[in-house]
């Protein structure tokens, strides 16, 4: 069924950044996911995928299954926990998740090229707009680019975390016009379907309200980074950009071609009318926090209420070890965090000015000057 609204939303479209999840990847049995790669669902991908760049899309994958693929390689029935492991297999299926796209994107004479990221390389300016012209370069040779996280280098405090929240961020960097979620699932749920079966599918969110995200549940499939509340997450974060995204299932034959079509599949998220600073957005979602500022009910309500700045006065505790110039996290009085931003001072200078009247710090910080 064909949505005016979806059709006419989409026809200004020309970026689209598309993730791919691992269970769309994997092979199934009995309806749950295998390891390995599933070369057919693979191939039907690549075919409406290179069908809509000859439409004029520019298109930029977000590719997950590198473990997966190291996983069959290796013989490993369980997903590793270890880091070093985990590391090792990524290592060994990222081999064969790329030569599976060359191969199957070679048999339509597209060309294909990798890249990988940390969040390293779009925190630090520099690495970030290189990352940004190779991007933009290998569209202008018409190569599609196929982006996963470096998990061979990527430590624990320079992980995503999931190629969810990846994707947002690359539709963020490229200026992407769409970001579209493939999963294993239809979409959002008014209920858990695992639970009901009778649970309706949300064909369209105006807004992720604070309702919406009590939809979803936060665990993870038997292979997968994320559950439905990374893919929340994300769609929250390329909505506040202005950019729409659909969750959609990637096992449904035709699924792009039905989106780019404008039919009601999948969950629209609609972007929001007024868009959040992308500064204020970058602050939030991609910097790291270094360290955590406790405050008290009356900073917190001035934070939140009229975007302030933090006075020391309203700072209770402070935690972790942070620079000047730092992102990092304000929590509330009970350990609750309500908002992100950048600081002034390092964390030695935090803890002397604590509870003190603005006029005061700079004598605090620095007693040699009396």
């Amino acid at each position: 069924m064909e949505n005016s609204f979806r059709k006419k939303l989409l026809s200004g479209v020309k970026r689209i950044v598309i993730k791919i999840g691992s269970c769309v990847l994997a092979p199934h049995r009995d309806g749950l996911p295998e390891r390995g790669l599933d070369m057919e669902a693979i191939g039907s991908l690549v075919r409406y995928i290179v069908e809509l760049r000859r439409q004029g899309y520019e298109i930029i994958l977000v590719s997950s299954g590198s473990i997966l693929a190291g996983m069959m390689k290796l013989g490993l029935k369980e997903k590793p926990a270890d880091l070093p492991l985990k590391q090792a297999v990524a290592a060994v299926g990222q081999m064969g998740l790329m030569g599976a796209y060359e191969k199957l994107f070679g048999e339509y004479g597209q060309q294909v090229g990798q890249v990988l990221l940390t969040w390293d390389d779009l925190e630090n300016r520099h690495r970030y707009l290189n990352a940004r012209h190779t991007i933009f370069k290998l569209l202008y040779y018409r190569v599609i680019p196929i982006i996963n996280e470096n998990d061979t280098v990527a430590v624990e405090e320079i992980k995503f975390g999931d190629n969810d929240n990846l994707s947002a961020l690359v539709t963020r960097l490229v200026e992407a016009d769409i970001l579209i979620i493939l999963s294993h699932v239809e979409g959002l749920y008014d209920e858990d379907p695992g639970h009901n079966k009778d649970a309706g599918l949300i064909s369209d969110v105006e807004r992720i309200t604070p309702n919406i995200k009590q939809l979803v549940s936060s665990s993870q499939g038997k292979f997968s980074a994320g559950g439905m509340a990374t893919k929340l997450a994300a769609a929250a974060f390329a909505t506040a950009l202005g950019i729409p995204a659909i969750v959609a299932n990637g096992r449904r034959e035709g699924i792009l071609a039905r989106i780019m079509a404008g039919d009601e599949v999948g969950t629209l998220f609609r972007p929001l009318p007024e868009r959040i600073g992308r500064h204020k957005l970058w602050i939030s979602q991609a910097l790291r926090p270094r360290g955590e500022i406790v405050v008290d009910q009356g900073a917190k309500k001035a934070l939140v209420a009229s975007g302030r700045s933090l006075l020391p006065s309203g700072i209770c505790g402070v935690g972790g070890k942070f620079d000047i110039g730092d992102a990092v996290s304000c929590l509330g009085p009970q350990g609750e965090e309500f908002a992100r931003g950048l600081v002034n001072y390092d964390t030695r200078e935090v803890e002397k000015i604590i509870g003190r009247k603005t006029r005061k710090i700079y004598w605090v910080i620095n007693p040699m000057m009396k």
